[in-house]
Protein backbone atom coordinates (compact mmCIF):
# COMPACT_ATOMS: atom_id res chain seq x y z
CA UNK A 1 0.00 0.00 0.00
CA UNK A 2 1.19 3.13 -0.59
CA UNK A 3 2.03 5.36 2.00
CA UNK A 4 -0.12 8.27 2.99
CA UNK A 5 1.44 11.48 4.14
CA UNK A 6 -0.55 14.08 6.58
CA UNK A 7 -0.14 17.33 7.51
CA UNK A 8 0.21 18.17 11.31
CA UNK A 9 0.92 21.16 13.18
CA UNK A 10 4.90 21.18 13.95
CA UNK A 11 7.74 23.35 15.49
CA UNK A 12 10.46 24.29 12.80
CA UNK A 13 13.12 21.93 13.78
CA UNK A 14 10.55 19.06 14.08
CA UNK A 15 9.95 16.50 11.06
CA UNK A 16 6.37 15.79 10.01
CA UNK A 17 4.84 12.04 10.28
CA UNK A 18 2.42 9.92 12.15
CA UNK A 19 4.98 8.98 14.69
CA UNK A 20 5.22 12.30 15.08
CA UNK A 21 3.55 12.76 19.49
CA UNK A 22 1.07 15.95 18.21
CA UNK A 23 -0.90 13.71 16.15
CA UNK A 24 -2.43 11.66 18.47
CA UNK A 25 -6.47 11.08 18.56
CA UNK A 26 -7.07 14.57 19.34
CA UNK A 27 -5.36 15.60 15.99
CA UNK A 28 -7.37 12.67 14.26
CA UNK A 29 -10.36 14.09 15.49
CA UNK A 30 -9.85 17.65 14.61
CA UNK A 31 -8.85 16.61 11.23
CA UNK A 32 -11.97 14.53 11.13
CA UNK A 33 -14.15 17.58 12.40
CA UNK A 34 -12.36 19.72 9.85
CA UNK A 35 -13.29 17.60 6.54
CA UNK A 36 -16.92 16.69 7.89
CA UNK A 37 -17.18 20.90 8.33
CA UNK A 38 -15.75 21.46 4.56
CA UNK A 39 -17.81 18.92 3.20
CA UNK A 40 -20.81 20.84 5.14
CA UNK A 41 -19.83 24.25 3.99
CA UNK A 42 -19.58 22.84 0.43
CA UNK A 43 -23.24 20.90 0.52
CA UNK A 44 -25.01 23.89 1.55
CA UNK A 45 -23.31 26.25 -0.56
CA UNK A 46 -24.25 24.07 -3.56
CA UNK A 47 -27.96 23.93 -2.35
CA UNK A 48 -28.07 27.61 -1.80
CA UNK A 49 -27.02 28.04 -5.19
CA UNK A 50 -29.60 25.59 -6.68
CA UNK A 51 -32.42 26.80 -4.30
CA UNK A 52 -31.21 30.32 -5.81
CA UNK A 53 -32.49 29.37 -9.12
CA UNK A 54 -36.34 28.63 -8.41
CA UNK A 55 -36.25 31.33 -6.19
CA UNK A 56 -35.36 33.67 -9.07
CA UNK A 57 -37.67 32.12 -11.21
CA UNK A 58 -40.83 33.02 -8.47
CA UNK A 59 -39.79 36.28 -7.72
CA UNK A 60 -39.63 36.87 -11.70
CA UNK A 61 -43.06 35.42 -12.12
CA UNK A 62 -44.47 37.01 -8.94
CA UNK A 63 -42.81 40.39 -9.94
CA UNK A 64 -41.96 40.83 -13.40
CA UNK A 65 -45.39 41.51 -15.25
CA UNK A 66 -43.73 42.87 -18.36
CA UNK A 67 -40.54 42.88 -20.29
CA UNK A 68 -38.61 43.96 -22.96
CA UNK A 69 -35.11 42.88 -24.28
CA UNK A 70 -32.57 41.88 -27.44
CA UNK A 71 -31.90 38.74 -27.84
CA UNK A 72 -29.65 36.53 -30.08
CA UNK A 73 -30.47 33.11 -30.60
CA UNK A 74 -27.90 30.08 -31.46
CA UNK A 75 -29.59 26.58 -32.78
CA UNK A 76 -27.16 24.12 -32.93
CA UNK A 77 -28.05 20.41 -34.79
CA UNK A 78 -26.81 17.63 -33.55
CA UNK A 79 -24.15 16.22 -35.66
CA UNK A 80 -24.86 13.48 -38.73
CA UNK A 81 -23.33 11.40 -40.83
CA UNK A 82 -19.92 11.98 -39.12
CA UNK A 83 -20.28 16.19 -40.09
CA UNK A 84 -19.76 18.39 -37.18
CA UNK A 85 -22.89 19.76 -35.47
CA UNK A 86 -23.73 23.60 -38.02
CA UNK A 87 -24.79 26.58 -35.72
CA UNK A 88 -27.66 28.87 -36.88
CA UNK A 89 -27.03 32.38 -34.86
CA UNK A 90 -30.07 35.28 -35.50
CA UNK A 91 -31.13 38.35 -33.79
CA UNK A 92 -34.08 40.34 -32.90
CA UNK A 93 -36.29 41.67 -29.88
CA UNK A 94 -38.42 40.11 -27.25
CA UNK A 95 -41.69 41.83 -26.01
CA UNK A 96 -44.30 39.94 -23.28
CA UNK A 97 -47.35 41.26 -20.77
CA UNK A 98 -48.13 38.50 -18.15
CA UNK A 99 -50.05 36.27 -18.66
CA UNK A 100 -50.00 35.34 -22.33
CA UNK A 101 -48.85 38.12 -24.55
CA UNK A 102 -45.66 37.89 -26.27
CA UNK A 103 -43.78 38.94 -29.11
CA UNK A 104 -40.29 37.50 -30.66
CA UNK A 105 -39.54 40.30 -33.33
CA UNK A 106 -36.45 38.14 -35.57
CA UNK A 107 -34.46 40.80 -37.64
CA UNK A 108 -31.16 39.03 -39.17
CA UNK A 109 -30.67 36.87 -40.70
CA UNK A 110 -34.22 36.71 -41.53
CA UNK A 111 -36.97 38.70 -40.54
CA UNK A 112 -39.99 36.17 -38.52
CA UNK A 113 -42.50 37.57 -36.02
CA UNK A 114 -43.88 35.29 -33.86
CA UNK A 115 -46.88 37.01 -31.84
CA UNK A 116 -49.40 35.62 -28.85
CA UNK A 117 -52.26 38.15 -28.05
CA UNK A 118 -53.57 35.90 -25.60
CA UNK A 119 -56.19 34.40 -27.68
CA UNK A 120 -53.86 32.92 -31.13
CA UNK A 121 -50.54 32.23 -31.71
CA UNK A 122 -49.13 33.53 -35.13
CA UNK A 123 -46.25 33.11 -37.18
CA UNK A 124 -45.39 35.30 -40.06
CA UNK A 125 -42.39 34.23 -42.29
CA UNK A 126 -41.87 37.76 -44.78
CA UNK A 127 -39.44 35.79 -47.17
CA UNK A 128 -42.32 33.51 -47.81
CA UNK A 129 -45.27 35.83 -46.62
CA UNK A 130 -47.37 33.38 -45.46
CA UNK A 131 -48.81 33.63 -42.34
CA UNK A 132 -49.69 29.96 -39.90
CA UNK A 133 -52.16 30.76 -36.86
CA UNK A 134 -53.47 28.14 -34.54
CA UNK A 135 -55.34 28.48 -31.34
CA UNK A 136 -52.96 29.86 -28.64
CA UNK A 137 -54.02 27.64 -25.81
CA UNK A 138 -53.24 24.60 -27.70
CA UNK A 139 -49.89 25.67 -28.39
CA UNK A 140 -48.34 26.89 -25.36
CA UNK A 141 -49.02 24.28 -22.57
CA UNK A 142 -45.25 23.09 -22.29
CA UNK A 143 -43.14 25.28 -24.14
CA UNK A 144 -40.60 28.01 -23.59
CA UNK A 145 -43.14 30.65 -23.82
CA UNK A 146 -44.93 29.02 -21.21
CA UNK A 147 -42.25 29.83 -18.79
CA UNK A 148 -41.58 33.09 -19.76
CA UNK A 149 -45.18 35.04 -20.31
CA UNK A 150 -48.24 32.61 -20.01
CA UNK A 151 -48.03 31.54 -16.38
CA UNK A 152 -49.37 33.64 -14.13
CA UNK A 153 -47.72 32.35 -11.24
CA UNK A 154 -45.46 29.02 -10.28
CA UNK A 155 -48.27 26.71 -9.06
CA UNK A 156 -49.35 27.48 -12.82
CA UNK A 157 -45.88 26.68 -13.95
CA UNK A 158 -45.40 23.32 -11.84
CA UNK A 159 -48.81 21.88 -13.69
CA UNK A 160 -46.86 21.93 -16.59
CA UNK A 161 -43.27 21.27 -15.51
CA UNK A 162 -41.05 19.47 -13.05
CA UNK A 163 -39.44 21.98 -11.88
CA UNK A 164 -35.59 21.70 -10.09
CA UNK A 165 -32.95 24.32 -8.84
CA UNK A 166 -29.71 23.77 -10.45
CA UNK A 167 -26.00 24.64 -10.12
CA UNK A 168 -24.78 28.29 -10.79
CA UNK A 169 -22.82 29.03 -13.81
CA UNK A 170 -21.69 32.22 -16.11
CA UNK A 171 -22.88 34.64 -13.19
CA UNK A 172 -26.65 33.41 -13.32
CA UNK A 173 -28.73 31.26 -11.22
CA UNK A 174 -30.64 28.14 -12.96
CA UNK A 175 -33.70 26.38 -13.03
CA UNK A 176 -34.29 23.42 -14.96
CA UNK A 177 -37.88 22.82 -15.89
CA UNK A 178 -38.72 19.01 -17.81
CA UNK A 179 -42.26 19.23 -19.51
CA UNK A 180 -44.09 16.22 -17.51
CA UNK A 181 -46.20 15.43 -20.77
CA UNK A 182 -44.18 13.34 -23.40
CA UNK A 183 -45.84 14.29 -26.07
CA UNK A 184 -44.65 17.05 -26.88
CA UNK A 185 -41.38 17.83 -28.68
CA UNK A 186 -39.80 19.64 -25.83
CA UNK A 187 -37.21 17.80 -23.84
CA UNK A 188 -35.64 20.19 -21.24
CA UNK A 189 -35.41 24.22 -21.16
CA UNK A 190 -32.64 25.40 -18.08
CA UNK A 191 -33.27 29.26 -17.61
CA UNK A 192 -30.38 31.54 -16.73
CA UNK A 193 -31.25 34.35 -14.41
CA UNK A 194 -29.26 37.37 -12.85
CA UNK A 195 -31.53 38.11 -10.38
CA UNK A 196 -34.66 38.08 -10.58
CA UNK A 197 -34.05 39.47 -14.69
CA UNK A 198 -34.33 36.47 -17.79
CA UNK A 199 -30.84 36.46 -19.00
CA UNK A 200 -30.61 33.10 -20.49
CA UNK A 201 -32.71 29.57 -22.39
CA UNK A 202 -31.33 26.73 -23.18
CA UNK A 203 -34.02 24.63 -25.14
CA UNK A 204 -32.74 21.32 -25.68
CA UNK A 205 -35.64 19.63 -27.98
CA UNK A 206 -36.57 15.54 -28.58
CA UNK A 207 -34.41 15.58 -31.68
CA UNK A 208 -31.23 16.86 -30.11
CA UNK A 209 -31.24 20.76 -31.41
CA UNK A 210 -29.83 22.82 -28.76
CA UNK A 211 -31.59 26.48 -28.80
CA UNK A 212 -29.51 29.22 -27.19
CA UNK A 213 -30.87 33.08 -26.46
CA UNK A 214 -29.07 34.99 -24.20
CA UNK A 215 -31.21 38.38 -23.47
CA UNK A 216 -29.67 41.84 -23.35
CA UNK A 217 -30.88 45.50 -22.59
CA UNK A 218 -33.59 43.76 -20.28
CA UNK A 219 -36.18 46.45 -19.26
CA UNK A 220 -38.37 45.17 -16.34
CA UNK A 221 -42.15 46.30 -16.00
CA UNK A 222 -41.87 48.43 -19.12
CA UNK A 223 -45.76 50.14 -19.83
CA UNK A 224 -46.21 48.27 -23.18
CA UNK A 225 -49.13 50.04 -25.24
CA UNK A 226 -52.13 46.87 -26.92
CA UNK A 227 -50.96 47.50 -30.09
CA UNK A 228 -47.60 45.70 -29.36
CA UNK A 229 -49.45 42.57 -29.73
CA UNK A 230 -51.49 43.15 -32.31
CA UNK A 231 -50.91 41.26 -35.47
CA UNK A 232 -52.50 41.78 -38.78
CA UNK A 233 -51.14 39.83 -41.71
CA UNK A 234 -49.94 41.91 -44.21
CA UNK A 235 -51.59 42.05 -47.56
CA UNK A 236 -51.33 39.14 -49.93
CA UNK A 237 -50.23 37.13 -47.32
CA UNK A 238 -51.02 33.50 -47.62
CA UNK A 239 -53.12 32.21 -44.20
CA UNK A 240 -52.85 29.00 -43.16
CA UNK A 241 -54.87 28.30 -39.89
CA UNK A 242 -53.75 25.01 -38.11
Amino acid sequence: MASVKFWCLRAPSESCNRSHPHFGKPMKKAVAVFLTASISMMLLVSTNGWAAGLESLEAFVKTVKSGRAEFTQTVTAPPRDGQPARAKTSTGTFEFQRPGKFKFDYRKPFAQSIVADGKTLSLYDADLNQVTTRAQAQALGSTPAALIAAAPDLRALQADFTLEGAPERDGLQWVKATPKSKDGQLQSVQIGFQGEALASLEILDSFGQRSVLKFSKVEVNPTLPASTFEFKAPVGADVLKQ
